[in-house]
C-alpha cells in the first residue's frame, strides 16, 4: 500500500512530537532525579549528623548510570575538634533504587570507597573517635572504681558499634587507616576488601607498633545476629601478633587463625553489665616464645578455644562448657580472674581419656622436647586445679595430677629414660650453661661409689633436710610446692624451691638449668614416667643422684685436672680427704646443709673457718628429726659436735684467716641460745638466699626409711 506525501508528512510530525515529548519528559526525570538525590543526600547529612557530633561534607553527586550515584568526594570531621578529620575519601559510588528515591525512602547499596583515609588519633585528654562508641542509657549506676573497669560493658560497645555500621554489600579500595596515640601507633594499607552477600574477602597490610605482616582475609557477617566467621591468614610468611612484644616481651606467631563468634547476651545490672560470648579460636601452626617459658619457641601444629565467656566489672571467666583441643588433645578448662579490689584467680582443667600415642603426639614443642616420641600403650588422663587471692597468698591451693590406665611404654622418645638403669655419660654445666666436665656415671668411673658404700649419716641427713618421703611419694609432695609457691610469691623472685630428690635428679640428668616453665613443666612428666612405671628403684634413682650432684665450688682443680666438685666421692675427699663409707653425723649433716648452695659453702663459715650460728642450728635442728624419726640414736644427738674440721683441699681453697689470739666458744652450749629460724631459712644456712632444691622444710615423718 501506497503512502500519501501528506500522510507522510503527518506521521514524521507525530513521531517528531512524540520524541520530543519523551525528550522534555526525561529532562524533566532526570532533573527531578537529580533533584531528588541531593535532597536524599541532604537527608543523610543531617541524620548523620543528628546521631553524632560531627559535620558530614559531600561533594557534587550525580548518575553515572541509571542506577549508579557517584560522589565526588566527602570528610568527616568530629565537631569537637573541626580541623582534626576522622575519615576522608576521594570518591564514592552507590547503587540506588530509582523506585525508592520517586518513593521518598531512598535505599542505597553495593557501596564503593576509593583511595579512602581513616586517621584516629588520641592524646592524653581526648580523641577524634570516641563519640562513635555508644554510650549505655538504662545504667544509672555510680561507678565504683574499687571494682575496676567494666570489661564486658566496653566490649559490648564496641561490637555493637562495628556491627551496627557494617554495610551490606562494600566494596573497599586503596583504604588507608592509620591510628595514632601515646602509647601505640598503627597503620593499616587495604588494596582492597569486599563486603557481599555478607561474604568478606580482601588483603591488608599492618604495621602496628613497628610489626609488619601481610595478610588475607575472608570470612562471613551477619550484623543482625551478631555473628562473624572470619579466617586470618599470612600471605608469603607467618602472622607476628602485634602489641604482644612490647606488652609481655613474647613472640606469638601463627600461619591461620579462624576466629567465629556465634552469639552474644549483655544483660544489664547494678555494676554495670555482663557480656557472654559464644565462639571458636583456632590455629594453624602456632608459634610461642618468652624466655621466662622456654629456651626454645613452643609449637603447636594445630590448636583451638571453643570458649563461652564471660566479661563484668573487673572479672573475666572462661565457663564450664569451653574445650581446648591441642593436637590431639583434649582439655576443658575453667577460669575465673578478678582484678579488683584485688587480684584473685582460680583454675580448673581436666582432659579427656586420651590414647598414650596421641597424648605424647600431642605435647608441643618446645615443652616436652626430651619426651617427643615416646610410645605406649593404655590411656592418660590429666587434671589441675588451683586457686589463688593476692589478698591472702597463703590461701594458695594447687593440685595436679597424670593418671595412667593400663598405661606402659613401648619405646622412649628422644631421650632414653632407662639409662639411669645402666651406666651413662653425664655431663655438668655451670650457670652459665657452659659444660664443665664429663665423666661416667656406673662402676666403670673409679670415682663411682655405689649406694651401700655411702655413710648411713650421709643419706639420712639429705633426705631428712632435702626429701623426708623420698622413698616413700611418688616423686611429688603438693604440700612443699605450695609452701614454697607462697614464699616466692611474697617475696617477687625465686627465693625457695619446692622440688623433690626425683625432681631433683631429672634436673640434672635430662634437662637444663634453665628456670623457666617449660623446663619444669617437662620435669614434672619425666618424674612422673619414672616414679609411676617402676622404670627405676629408688635406691638406684637416690644412687645416681649422690655421684652427680655439685658439692663445692666448679671452679677448683684437682691435682689430676678434673674440675668442680660432683658426687659423693669428690665432696668426701674435698672437705674431709675421707672415703664416703667413713663420714660421721656432723661431715653428714654440713654436707647436706650446702646442696642447695655448693658455690656458697664457705659462707656457712666465719673469716676463722668457725660454723656460723645458723650453719650449727641447722645441724641440732635436723639431728633432732633424725632421731625422732629412728635414724640416729639418742646418743648421736646429744653427742653431736657444733665445730667441723676441714681436712681436705676445702680447707686451703676458702682461704680462712689465722685464728687470733682469743677464746672462741663453738661448744653445744653456746647453739642452746641460738635466737630460733624460721624452718624455710634453714635450706641456705647463711648462704646465698635462693635455695633452689628443696623439698620444703623437712618435716617429722614417722615412716621407716630405709637405714
Amino acid at each position: 500500500m501506497r503512502i500519501s506525501p501528506s500522510t507522510k508528512r503527518l506521521l514524521i510530525g507525530i513521531l517528531g512530537g512524540l520524541s520530543l515529548l519523551l525528550l522534555v519528559a526525561f529532562a524533566v526525570f532526570q532533573w527531578k532525579r537529580q533533584q531528588l538525590l541531593t535532597y536524599a543526600l541532604g537527608e543523610v547529612k543531617a541524620k548523620i549528623e543528628r546521631k553524632y557530633p560531627v559535620i558530614l561534607t559531600l561533594g557534587p553527586a550525580r548518575f553515572a548510570g541509571f542506577k549508579t550515584v557517584e560522589i565526588a568526594g566527602m570528610s568527616l570531621v568530629p565537631r569537637a575538634t573541626p580541623t582534626d578529620t576522622l575519615l576522608i575519601a576521594r570518591r564514592l559510588q552507590a547503587g540506588l533504587s530509582v523506585r525508592s528515591l520517586f518513593a521518598g525512602r531512598p535505599v542505597f547499596s553495593d557501596l564503593e570507597i576509593m583511595t579512602a583515609r581513616l586517621t584516629a588519633r588520641k592524646t592524653a585528654t581526648s580523641d577524634n573517635y570516641g563519640f562513635l562508641v555508644k554510650k549505655s542509657k538504662t545504667s544509672t549506676a555510680p561507678r565504683d572504681t574499687t571494682k575496676g573497669t567494666n570489661y564486658g560493658l566496653l566490649l559490648n560497645q564496641l561490637l555493637e558499634t562495628s556491627f551496627d555500621n557494617v554495610p551490606g554489600e562494600a566494596f573497599f579500595r586503596d583504604f588507608l587507616v592509620s591510628y595514632v596515640s601515646p602509647r601505640h601507633t598503627a597503620l593499616l594499607r587495604l588494596p582492597e576488601l569486599k563486603i557481599e552477600d555478607g561474604d568478606i574477602k580482601g588483603r591488608l597490610t599492618a604495621n602496628i607498633d613497628s610489626v609488619t605482616n601481610e595478610l588475607g582475609i575472608s570470612g562471613h557477617i551477619e550484623p543482625g545476629d551478631y555473628a562473624l566467621t572470619a579466617r586470618v591468614f599470612g600471605v608469603g610468611s607467618s602472622v607476628q601478633l602485634p602489641y604482644v612484644p612490647r606488652r609481655f616481651g613474647a613472640l606469638v606467631s601463627f600461619d591461620t587463625v579462624l576466629v567465629r563468634l556465634d552469639s552474644k547476651d549483655f544483660e544489664e545490672d547494678d555494676t554495670g553489665g555482663k557480656l557472654t560470648m559464644r565462639g571458636s579460636v583456632a590455629a594453624r601452626n602456632f608459634s610461642l616464645y618468652h624466655p621466662k617459658l622456654a629456651g626454645d619457641e613452643i609449637e603447636v601444629k594445630r590448636g583451638s578455644l571453643d570458649f563461652i565467656t564471660t566479661l563484668g566489672r573487673g572479672t573475666v571467666a572462661l565457663e564450664k562448657g569451653s574445650q581446648v583441643t591441642v593436637n590431639k588433645l583434649v582439655l576443658f578448662p575453667e577460669i575465673n580472674v578478678r582484678m579488683k579490689p584485688n587480684w584473685a584467680v582460680s583454675i580448673n582443667v581436666a582432659s579427656a581419656e586420651t590414647p598414650a600415642n596421641d597424648f605424647f603426639a600431642s605435647l608441643p614443642t618446645g615443652i616436652f622436647d626430651e619426651v617427643l616420641g615416646t610410645r605406649g600403650t593404655g590411656t592418660l588422663t590429666y587434671r589441675m586445679s588451683a586457686s589463688l587471692d593476692m589478698a591472702n597468698v597463703d590461701s594458695l591451693k594447687f593440685d595436679s595430677g597424670l593418671k595412667g590406665k593400663d598405661f606402659r611404654i613401648t619405646s622412649f622418645g628422644e631421650e632414653n629414660l632407662n639409662k639411669l638403669n645402666t651406666a651413662f655419660r653425664y655431663t655438668a654445666y655451670n650457670d652459665k650453661g657452659d659444660s664443665v666436665r664429663s665423666f661416667t656415671v656406673g662402676p666403670p668411673n673409679p670415682d663411682f661409689v655405689p649406694y651401700n658404700e655411702v655413710s648411713p649419716y650421709l643419706i639420712h641427713s639429705i633426705t631428712t633436710a632435702e626429701d623426708p618421703r623420698f622413698f616413700t611419694h611418688k616423686g611429688f609432695m603438693e604440700k612443699a610446692f605450695v609452701k614454697s609457691a607462697i614464699q616466692n610469691i611474697k617475696e617477687h623472685r625465686f627465693a625457695r624451691g619446692g622440688s623433690t630428690l626425683s625432681m631433683q635428679l631429672v634436673k640434672n640428668v635430662f634437662l637444663t638449668r634453665q628456670k623457666t616453665v617449660a623446663r619444669k613443666a617437662e620435669e614434672a612428666l619425666i618424674v612422673w614416667l619414672l616414679e609411676n612405671t617402676h622404670l627405676v628403684s629408688k635406691q638406684r634413682m637416690f644412687e645416681v643422684y649422690l655421684n652427680i650432684i655439685e658439692w663445692g665450688p666448679s671452679k677448683y682443680r684437682w691435682p689430676s685436672g678434673k674440675r668442680g666438685v660432683y658426687g659423693v666421692k669428690d665432696a668426701a675427699l674435698f672437705y674431709y680427704g675421707k672415703r664416703p663409707n667413713e663420714l660421721n653425723l656432723a661431715e653428714s649433716l654440713y654436707l647436706a646443709s650446702i646442696i642447695p648452695k655448693p658455690k656458697y659453702a664457705r659462707y656457712s663459715f666465719d673469716a676463722y673457718g668457725d660454723l656460723r650460728r645458723s650453719t650449727r642450728y641447722f645441724f641440732r635442728l635436723i639431728a633432732e628429726i633424725m632421731a625422732t624419726r629412728g635414724l640416729i640414736t639418742s646418743n648421736d644427738r646429744e653427742n653431736l659436735p657444733y665445730s667441723l674440721s676441714l681436712n681436705g683441699p676445702a680447707r686451703q681453697y676458702m682461704h680462712f684467716s689465722a685464728r687470733p689470739d682469743t677464746t672462741r666458744t663453738t661448744s653445744a652450749a653456746d647453739s642452746s641460745q641460738f635466737e630460733p629460724l624460721n624452718l624455710i631459712d634453714l635450706l641456705n644456712t647463711g648462704a646465698a638466699p635462693d635455695a633452689g632444691v628443696n623439698a620444703g622444710a623437712p618435716e617429722v615423718d614417722p615412716a621407716k626409711v630405709p637405714k
